[in-house]
């Protein structure tokens, strides 16, 4: 029984450091059904049956473990490597194996390649800075009143504004209504 999945997988990696690649696949065969959804199972499974020259078989695993782990960019490196490699083998013989990930990859380069992205032009004038710059008409609904947002429009000048603000704060906050209704008398004062 493993205690300790990392040191086993440390222990494995070890091996095929070592060029012991049927100790290796021994060893992980023993816990395959243990570790059967396991990302790093399937990549150092792959390593090893690479090592012996089992392309075919290193291709499923490494097939497996994008599957488990898509994200993972090390198996797909390493699948895109062993593909890479077996297609180089491959070519100097008469007949090539079809590749289903290279091929899918290939469509979608080419699909990449004839992607024109659509083109916009604008049939009106932006808005002048002018009239970014105007406020809202004082008649406007505000949704959200605040005292920092009465404070602000304080400091604008908006006074009218800011009233309206206290108006809404005092219903809001009926507690803080003498304090508010100072800011509106002081308000009106400067109207």
């Amino acid at each position: 029984m493993i205690t300790n999945p990392h040191f086993f997988f440390a222990e494995v990696s070890l091996d095929i450091s070592k060029r012991e690649f049927q100790s290796a696949i021994d060893k992980l065969e023993s816990v395959s059904e243990m570790f059967s959804n396991s990302y790093l199972f399937h990549l150092i499974y792959a390593r090893a049956l690479k090592g012996l020259h089992h392309i075919s078989l290193a291709r499923e695993s490494l097939q497996k473990s994008c599957t488990i782990a898509p994200g993972n960019q090390i198996a797909w490196k390493e699948l895109a490597d062993l593909q890479t490699s077996s297609i180089a083998e491959k070519t100097e013989s008469p007949s090539v194996i079809f590749d289903a990930v290279t091929d899918e990859l290939e469509q979608l380069s080419a699909a990449l390649m004839k992607f024109e992205p659509v083109k916009t032009s604008e049939n009106a004038d932006p808005t002048s800075i002018l009239e970014q710059k105007q406020p809202f008409s004082d008649d406007t609904a505000i949704a959200v009143p605040t005292e920092s947002l009465a404070n602000l429009f304080t400091a604008q000048g908006a006074y009218k504004k800011a009233i309206k603000i206290y108006t809404l704060l005092i219903q809001l906050k009926p507690e803080n209504a003498d304090q508010y209704q100072g800011e509106i008398d002081s308000l009106l004062e400067q109207l």
